[in-house]
């Protein structure tokens, strides 16, 4: 028997100026539902270690506020911009330890991944990812910045794509069983 359950999921865009932060509640087929969300900001100008300081902070309040299933953090890809990808690696890092430390599941999706469940389209631009995530949601305003919104795709993401692989686990369980 396939089970359908319940999720809290907090989404993780990682960044070292923005980082944004989106917990999405819900369950494949019913509606989700928007809990929180917030962009953590640091000043480029601050040193490196102030910055990681404040967003690890800011995630570790994060998780024990909304006591997340799961944490979804965007997968660091190479981009032309190193210190980008730098920023964005820290953040990520900090994002996978203080879930680890909790012993709470992570999963990592690319940019990629996230635009193709919440749009359809794995090249869709921002605007639609926003407008998708309002219209899931059922958001009377649509979440800003980008980080915000990406944050919450991610959420949506995880909570689809971890029902889809439960079921797999379940159906193999119980091919499994039968065969013994």
């Amino acid at each position: 028997m396939v089970r359908s359950y319940q999720v809290r999921v907090l989404g993780v865009d990682p960044g070292l100026t923005r980082c944004g932060l989106g917990v999405v509640e819900g369950q494949v087929g019913r509606q989700l539902h928007l809990i929180d969300v917030d962009v953590v900001r640091t000043a480029a100008d601050a040193p490196v270690a102030l910055r990681l300081c404040r967003m690890a902070a800011a995630l570790e309040e994060w998780l024990d506020v909304h006591s997340p299933d799961l944490v979804a953090v965007e997968r660091v890809f190479a981009q032309h911009n190193v210190k980008t990808v730098m920023g964005t690696a820290q953040v990520s890092g900090l994002a996978l330890v203080a879930a680890a430390r909790r012993g709470i599941p992570v999963v990592c999706h690319t940019p990629s991944e996230v635009k193709a469940a919440v749009t359809g389209n794995g090249r869709a631009d921002k605007a639609q990812v926003t407008s998708m995530v309002t219209k899931l949601l059922k958001l009377t305003t649509r979440p800003t910045p980008a980080d915000a919104s990406d944050a919450l795709a991610l959420a949506i993401c995880a909570v689809w794509r971890g029902a889809a692989s439960r079921r797999l686990e379940e159906a193999l369980a119980s091919i499994e069983r039968g065969s013994r």
